[in-house]
């Protein structure tokens, strides 16, 4: 790990484990986590998206959303909209980033980045390495494949917690985020998930790059 910066870094996150990767990135960074602004729907963040660039001209924050499930379309159209597209979605929510902005957008959601690190993710969830998909951020639904792969754990307490209920309504179980919070905290590598994680690349590249930034201001 790197030594750490003095100034914090603010951010932006849509839940907890968000919060935890970003925890763990500032670790192996050696950057210092401030406040964070807001924990919350990625509605609400586009909305106040502005007000947190302002913010980036003078100081550093992280803003972190999922790219989320693509959009349907016919077998005829060719939709290249926000929904399906990073570089687009960046471009639509902040076309003129401030100068201390990492704005990072987690292809498709944060589940990929955690099934990039593809050994330690299939010893936490007591499962087979071959059942790990091979490609993590080419998945439409990579929290539906996470719960999938929890499913088949050898371990029941994996299954009980990360499951919903049948007849619940809901995605995931009832402990599914403390349990990726769990393994992202004490597991996770993400010097092995980079590998296979191109928008995770893009994250540390930035933060880096604005660690680097702050240092030469102070």
């Amino acid at each position: 790990m790197m030594e750490t910066t003095t100034l914090p870094f603010y951010y932006v996150v849509e839940g907890d484990p968000d919060e935890a990767i970003l925890k763990r990135l500032s670790k192996e960074i050696g950057i210092g986590l401030g406040k964070c602004y807001f924990k919350g729907g990625k509605s609400e963040i586009k909305d106040r998206i502005r007000a947190y660039n302002n913010y980036a001209r003078f100081m550093p924050l992280i803003v972190l959303i999922d790219l989320d499930k693509p959009k349907k379309s016919k077998p005829s159209e060719n939709i290249k909209d926000s929904q399906n597209c990073a570089p687009i979605l960046k471009s639509d929510w902040l076309p003129n980033p401030a100068q201390y902005m990492c704005f990072r957008i987690a292809v498709r959601e944060i589940e990929a980045w955690l099934l990039a690190d593809t050994n330690n993710i299939s010893r936490f969830l007591y499962i087979s390495v071959s059942l790990i998909p091979p490609k993590p951020e080419m998945l439409d639904d990579p929290k539906q494949v996470m719960v999938n792969l929890a499913r088949k754990s050898r371990k029941r307490d994996i299954r009980d917690d990360m499951i919903p209920r049948e007849g619940s309504g809901h995605e995931v179980g009832q402990l599914y985020n403390s349990r990726l919070v769990e393994f992202i905290l004490n597991y996770w590598s993400p010097d092995e998930a980079v590998k296979k994680s191109d928008s995770l690349y893009r994250c540390i590249s930035r933060l880096k790059e604005l660690k680097a930034k702050m240092e030469n201001k102070t």
